[in-house]
């Protein structure tokens, strides 16, 4: 129970501390001063002390439940993850249960924004979730869906990244649909204000944004560790600082694109990298 508690406050921490630095990366790529790296990690606890408001439109056991149901997602995550290194398909299945919430989250407050967010949600789940068809990859490639017998499999036959590259394209191209600002991240298109998270106030937005850093956390320590094997804790933080500097590079100079265009741009993207796995995996 210690273990897991220590690696969920590392998670949080080191999650809000990148997030900043993404926020921050942008805006100089943008010419702006921008805010302080901790600045993320301090709105996270500040809104655990203000006032929460309920909105009258709102289904109130399902708009909090849903909260807390995030936040529990991502923390499973991390025991699934960086605690016990089990199976990709359990992450799997973490991934799902958080686009279910991230959908009825937006339904559960009544605003329109929400509504229209939670809609988007279903077309953003239709080509995320296709992406995580790199867990089959990875099972070919080394016989293994565990994630302590891939780093097993690499320390004798070396970096995934190295012999099925595309494989490791199609996770980053999920990291970047997570990461903030995407182009794809069409259920939080600044037309919808804040999308699904439009109407959560004080502590339930606190939780919101503890859920967000944890799974950025956990979400770059799966790539890292699928496709480069287990790193010493300095290699996991120069990883982390650099995947949140490429995607807040790309998020900086790239608008959000229209979901018709995201849900293709994703599709074909993780078909060509599926398809050319395939092949250098066979032939």
């Amino acid at each position: 129970m210690a273990d897991i508690l220590i690696n969920v406050i590392i998670a949080f921490l080191a999650g809000s501390l990148l997030l900043g630095l993404h926020r921050k990366i942008m805006a100089r790529v943008q010419k702006r001063p921008g805010p302080p790296i901790i600045q993320h990690l301090l709105h996270s606890l500040k809104f655990f002390f203000k006032e929460t408001a309920f909105p009258k439109t709102v289904s109130k056991p399902f708009y909090i439940g849903i909260v807390f149901i995030l936040a529990a997602v991502w923390i499973v995550g991390v025991i699934v993850g960086p605690v016990t290194k089990n199976s990709l398909l359990i992450l799997f299945g973490v991934y799902a249960i958080y686009k279910i919430v991230e959908h009825n989250s937006g339904s559960s407050s009544g605003s329109p924004y929400g509504k229209l967010s939670c809609v988007r949600a279903v077309l953003s789940a239709a080509t995320e979730l296709p992406l995580f068809a790199v867990i089959v990859l990875v099972y070919l490639k080394t016989n293994t869906m565990n994630i302590g017998g891939i780093i097993s499999y690499q320390s004798v036959n070396g970096s995934l990244a190295v012999s099925i590259p595309l494989a490791a394209l199609m996770f980053f191209l999920l990291l970047l649909t997570k990461s903030p600002y995407s182009p794809f991240a069409i259920t939080k298109d600044k037309a919808l204000v804040s999308g699904f998270e439009t109407e959560h106030f004080g502590f339930l937005r606190g939780f919101i944004m503890f859920a967000e850093s944890i799974s950025w956390y956990v979400m770059l320590w799966i790539f890292l560790t699928i496709f480069f094997g287990h790193l010493s804790v300095v290699g996991y933080i120069i990883g982390m600082i650099v995947i949140t500097f490429i995607t807040s590079f790309i998020n900086s100079v790239t608008p959000i694109l229209n979901p018709n265009h995201s849900v293709m741009s994703q599709i074909t993207i993780g078909a060509v990298c599926f398809v050319g796995t395939l092949i250098m995996i066979f032939i």
